[in-house]
């Protein structure tokens, strides 16, 4: 209809009604609704431009479900079909994976031992800095590859801990694992760290820094991503939600979009279903504010 409107300033509107095959009717019917928009149309109109603000604040990776929840802390109370129906009308569309998903490569060494697997597939813990779990990826950029080591903390989803580097060596994961122990507060003999048996995890640094932390080492077996899911579905969502839909020309470029990504988006601002619509660090926040329970006199 839009178009009609366009080109009524050069022709008659009948002529291009006819042209159009749009009857008379509903062309003056749609000028009449756009002019005095019902009370539904009015709330409508008012309630995308809400939406388009939240989906826009997303990096446009936010879908219905998302959008629908942050309206509710907003204390905007629609229907999700409504909400489901206003973005599909004006091709809002949340970020999705357009192609097949692979993990990284694990490269195992056979001249090292690799610690047990005390996880065994469960990715819950009680409280943070209990289980955390670690893994590397590869990032493309116009300066070549761009490795990508992370921790993520399984209670609350949050990555405690990152590095970027051309390499991917021991001093890539090792780098990650410092950030990590600088920016948490563990205990010695209370935290897991889970990763594959990738020679950088397997090295003798590595399982020194690890036990100079008092943090037990644990890892899965090789090439099998569930043995490692938790991680898997972080980097799985950062190329869907940055990678693939971002190009860069040097590692720069790419290490100042994944700060921006990780530290100013992911941990502090996006919301996850698995931890009751909240993001990492309000996760964090709302478990510290709990009430503890009291010590029983002994």
């Amino acid at each position: 209809m839009s178009l009609v409107n366009e080109l009524q300033d050069r022709f008659a509107v009948e002529p291009i009604l006819r042209v159009l095959a749009i009857a008379p009717s509903t062309y003056y019917g749609w000028l009449q609704r756009e002019n005095e928009p019902s009370m539904r149309e009015q709330e409508d109109r008012g309630l995308l431009s809400v939406i388009h603000e939240i989906w826009d604040n997303s990096g446009a990776t936010y879908g219905s479900p998302r959008v629908h929840q942050i309206l509710k802390r907003r204390g905007i109370y629609v229907s999700r079909k409504r909400v489901e129906r206003l973005m599909r009308e004006h091709d809002l569309q949340g970020a999705f994976l357009r192609r097949g998903w692979k993990g990284g490569s694990t490269k195992p060494d056979p001249r090292h031992d690799p610690a047990p697997d005390l996880v065994n597939r469960d990715f819950t813990a009680p409280a943070p800095n209990r289980l955390w779990v670690a893994d590397a990826t590869r990032i493309t950029t116009g300066e070549g590859i761009l490795w990508l080591a992370a921790v993520r903390d399984a209670f609350s989803n949050r990555i405690v801990g990152w590095k970027t580097s051309h390499r991917c060596d021991t001093d890539l994961v090792l780098g990650a694992l410092e950030y990590a122990t600088w920016s948490r507060d563990i205990g010695a003999g209370e935290l897991i760290h889970h990763s594959d048996r990738g020679s950088t995890y397997t090295s003798f640094r590595f399982s020194q820094r690890l036990a100079d932390n008092g943090i037990a080492a644990s890892m899965g077996s090789v090439g099998d991503s569930y043995d490692n899911a938790l991680m898997e579905n972080f980097f799985s969502t950062l190329k869907t939600e940055l990678v693939y839909r971002s190009s860069w020309r040097t590692r720069d470029e790419a290490d100042n979009a994944l700060f921006a990504y990780i530290d100013a988006w992911y941990n502090t601002e996006r919301i996850q279903a698995r931890l009751g619509w909240l993001s990492p660090a309000e996760y964090e926040t709302a478990w510290l504010n709990q009430p503890q329970p009291a010590l029983t006199p002994t």
